[in-house]
């Protein structure tokens, strides 16, 4: 009989304890998402510069490239469902034409060109999207503001 109720107090010990380890695991979790979520979400204002752009861009293209992410005959990068980060840059033309262009095409161009062409001009942050999965940013979109 004893060895009984032994035996049930240690069983519930360890199950009591593998919650806890489950608990303390998801917490450590949320904080690395949320640790991760500020690096971009700081980004979410308004009058953000050229080359706060182009910073942006190198993070998330440095992102995909730590979690090696695909990439499509074009280069340009294949969202998943986890780790993947898109940012997309919307200029207004002359004629009032939206172009977007994605952070592929201007990594592309170079930094240099983009810091000198777009260095003074203001941007916005329009919207950010999320991984449904893990939580984590997975798109940016800016705007130029003219």
């Amino acid at each position: 009989m004893k060895k009984w109720v032994a035996l049930i107090c240690l069983l519930f010990v360890i199950i009591v304890l593998i919650i806890a380890i489950n608990f303390k695991n998801a917490d450590k979790q949320r904080l690395e998402v949320a640790k991760f979520n500020l690096t971009y979400e700081e980004y979410n204002t308004s009058n953000l510069n050229g080359l706060d752009i182009i910073t942006i861009i190198n993070k998330a293209v440095n992102n995909n490239e730590k979690y090696n992410i695909s990439k499509n005959e074009e280069d340009i990068y294949i969202p998943d469902e986890n780790n993947s980060i898109k940012i997309y840059v919307i200029f207004i033309t002359e004629d009032l034409e939206k172009k977007e262009f994605g952070m592929e095409i201007i990594n592309s161009l170079g930094m240099h060109p983009f810091i000198e062409n777009f260095g003074e001009v203001k941007f916005d942050c329009t919207d950010i999207q999320y991984h449904g999965k893990t939580g984590r940013v997975s798109e940016l979109t800016f705007k130029a503001i003219m």
